[in-house]
């Protein structure tokens, strides 16, 4: 808090109100680098029109911080003579240091090895125990062995306590300078405030569209009305899930208008009545927050001043409310709160008591959702609600597509049927006795037996003339495409023809006119030799040379023109031919959406594009483009077959994954035996090189020194260590090894 007098911003906060600011005089500078009518972004030029962007304060802090946040010597003059005077000092420290530590080695009282160390911002010497009271000084720490003491020479405990001033000065002095700058930002705070505003606005407005290109949504056409024309959407968070499984989402397509206002969708359990409703409640509540949402184009999506939602169970002990009694208090409020512009999301209508009487209550609860016009969709297993919806107007029932041979889910949403809830075939396939089956049929009678056969073959008849609907549409288009690639093809043969024609005929009057010169030539010569026998005999026998080279010429046009004309038809030959073969996977020329694998190896991908003999692959979430003569084709048989190795595949990039997320790029190895070290670094370093870190840190301890050069014989021989060294004499020195990785 900085609205007091005295008090100041520190240096990490200022650096982050710098980048902060930075920030948002780029953003300003991009959107206005137009002028308003040329801009292509008006809505935000206008977001950005009166942000303030502080120019003179970013000068300001960049005369105080570095690039790395830190107050720079020349901040203050008073600043830059106590650095200087830390850094003449440290200086004198040093040499000092290494003296002693020389004359200490000389004498056998340290290691050869030894360098001098930090410990609490105080350099020291570390010595055996044995040897402490043979070098004067201060006893600062010992290893986490006992094994090596840290001594600070008498010599210099002097000039290691005028450091000690000098850094309270420096401390000082920059608390000064950060007071100085606060003063100059305190009165500009509402201003940098609304700043922060307009950021905080645009960094949501790309989060918007970092999310809608991560889903592939758009921003639909959106009426001011009550509807829902959805083709083609996507449940978000399912659709992030099954594409890190592999797994294609089913899209859901439904529509909500005045008539059928009311979706009372029916179906099997597991069959994705809650998912589809779920997805209208997210997509709806999305979009009207501004948020672009997964759908086809030609999608319609209204808008809705109220969104009920009953979903899940929200029984409390506290209150005493049970599963029934939570619906029955949301029902009260929808009831009483509804309108021609809301719209009911209930799952499991009427569920939570006794079948009969709750039907009996969700239905008349439908009858006051309808009477209000209010849109909905309800999911539900009761019968009576599938009658209901069937008989009055602005209800409508949906159905969720089961299969009924493969007893598995289609999560289709099919609107204008009930759905059946397959109990009987359900529990016939998990394996309920056959008696207990018959005695549950006898029980609901037949005619209950009987409506719910009829619905499933309702849903089968319905759903074997949309899946022939549906081929006939791929076949009318393939057909579209045939010929329309014809009518192409035929109107460039043409173009070509009319081409050849008009080059042949421009030879021809070439040739002619040639022709017609060298007649004129030879009777000219006839004349002028007045029909002497050997002139006009010569002359003949040039003209019908040039006869016989005439003739020779239209020869090689006619040949020409043929070959040009076989040259188009063995073209279009091969056009076929490559179709063709793209058509059929067992041919071995690959084609696209063929599984392949890489000769040699493994992992099996599916061709997603081919241009000039490379091929675009995806290898489960990552693409990858390789030559057509470096692959092979992979069989759908193939492919189920090793399944197995592929969930292990992705169980080890699981292990791995995680094993990086908890990796810690730090050991510490002080007081272990060598043997036990040892093991605790290989296996380190192991896991360092699999998860791809490129520097690690060994907390070995200097003591005798025997545990580092251990460690960096071992080092030594591993083929991925590029590096190792001491650490830098203020973090640790020799007690620890920084090791690069390859």
């Amino acid at each position: 808090n900085i609205h007091i007098a005295g008090t100041w911003i520190e240096e990490n906060t200022l650096f982050d109100l710098r980048r902060s600011l930075q920030t948002i005089r780029d953003i300003v500078i991009f959107l206005k680098r137009d002028e308003e009518e040329n801009t292509p972004y008006p809505h935000l030029y206008a977001l950005a029109g009166e942000v303030v962007v502080f120019p003179q304060l970013l000068s300001k802090i960049d005369s105080i911080l570095d690039k790395f946040g830190r107050v720079k010597d020349n901040a203050s003059p008073e600043l830059s003579r106590i650095r200087k005077d830390i850094a003449y000092i440290s200086s004198g420290i040093s040499k000092n240091l290494n003296a002693i530590l020389r004359l200490a080695q000389s004498e056998g009282l340290v290691e050869k090895d030894v360098t001098p160390t930090m410990r609490d911002g105080r350099l020291v010497i570390p010595v055996a125990p044995a040897f402490k009271r043979k070098i004067k000084g201060i006893v600062h720490d010992e290893s986490a062995s006992g094994k090596t003491v840290f001594i600070e020479p008498a010599e210099v405990v002097e000039a290691n306590n005028r450091i000690r001033e000098l850094e309270s000065e420096e401390r000082r002095e920059i608390i000064k300078i950060l007071i100085a700058f606060t003063d100059i930002l305190r009165p500009l705070v509402p201003d940098i405030l609304l700043s922060y505003e307009f950021l905080a606005t645009i960094d949501f407005i790309r989060a918007k569209a970092i999310l809608a290109i991560d889903l592939g949504a758009i921003m639909p056409d959106i009426e001011n009305v009550q509807l829902l024309r959805w083709y083609g959407a996507k449940h978000p968070l399912l659709f992030i899930s099954h594409r890190k499984q592999n797994k294609q989402i089913i899209p859901l397509d439904i529509e909500l208008e005045e008539d059928n206002r009311l979706l009372i969708i029916s179906g099997p359990n597991a069959g994705g009545k809650s998912v589809c409703l779920k997805t209208v409640g997210l997509l709806q509540y999305m979009v009207q927050c501004g948020i672009p949402i997964p759908l086809e184009e030609r999608s319609k999506v209204g808008i809705f001043d109220n969104i009920f939602i009953d979903i899940g169970d929200e029984q409390s002990i506290e209150n005493d409310l049970s599963t029934y009694s939570s619906h029955l208090t949301n029902m009260k409020f929808f009831v009483k709160n509804c309108n021609s512009r809301t719209i009911l999301l209930i799952d499991e209508f009427g569920g939570g008591t006794e079948p009969q009487i709750g039907g009996a209550i969700a239905e008349s609860l439908l009858k006051r959702f309808n009477e209000k016009s209010t849109f909905g969709v309800i999911t539900t297993h009761y019968q009576n609600l599938k009658h209901f919806a069937n008989e009055n107007k602005g209800v409508v029932n949906g159905a969720m597509l089961y299969d009924r041979h493969l007893m598995q889910p289609l999560f289709t949403l099919s609107i204008g049927n009930p759905g059946s809830s397959f109990a009987i075939e359900i529990a016939r396939k998990i394996g309920l006795p056959e008696d207990v089956i018959a005695d549950a049929s006898e029980i609901v009678g037949s005619d209950y037996i009987n409506m719910d056969k009829y619905l499933q073959d309702i849903v089968r008849d319905k759903r074997y003339w949309e899946t022939k609907r549906q081929s006939i549409r791929q076949k009318e288009k393939r057909l579209e495409e045939i010929t329309e690639t014809y009518e192409t093809d035929l109107l460039s043969f043409d173009k070509q023809r009319k081409e050849i024609i008009k080059q042949a005929k421009a030879e021809a009057e070439h040739i002619l006119a040639e022709a017609n010169a060298k007649i004129e030539n030879t009777i000219r010569t006839i004349r002028e030799s007045q029909a002497e026998k050997e002139k006009t005999k010569e002359a003949r026998l040039v003209l019908n040379k040039f006869k016989d080279t005439l003739v020779n010429e239209e020869h090689l046009i006619d040949d020409k023109i043929t070959r040009k004309i076989q040259k188009l038809k063995d073209k279009e030959k091969n056009k076929k031919q490559k179709e063709s073969l793209q058509k059929d996977p067992k041919q071995n020329t690959i084609a696209i959406g063929d599984n392949v694998r890489i000769k040699g190896q493994l992992t099996i991908g599916q061709v997603l594009d081919i241009q000039k003999g490379n091929a675009t692959i995806a290898f489960g979430m990552i693409k990858s483009t390789a030559k057509l003569d470096s692959l092979e084709y992979v069989s759908k048989s193939q492919v189920k077959r090793e399944n197995k190795s592929t969930l292990v595949s992705a169980a080890t990039s699981d292990d791995i994954r995680e094993k990086k997320l908890n990796f810690k790029l730090d050991i510490d190895i002080r007081g272990m035996r060598g043997d036990e070290a040892l093991q605790a670094v290989m296996y380190f370093i192991d896991d360092a090189i699999l998860v791809g870190v490129s520097r690690v840190r060994i907390l070995h301890g200097t003591g005798t020194g025997a545990l580092r050069q251990i460690i960096r014989d071992y080092l030594r021989s591993v083929p991925n260590v590029h590096n190792y060294q001491d650490e830098h004499v203020q973090f640790g020195g020799t007690g620890i090894t920084v090791v690069d990785l390859e």
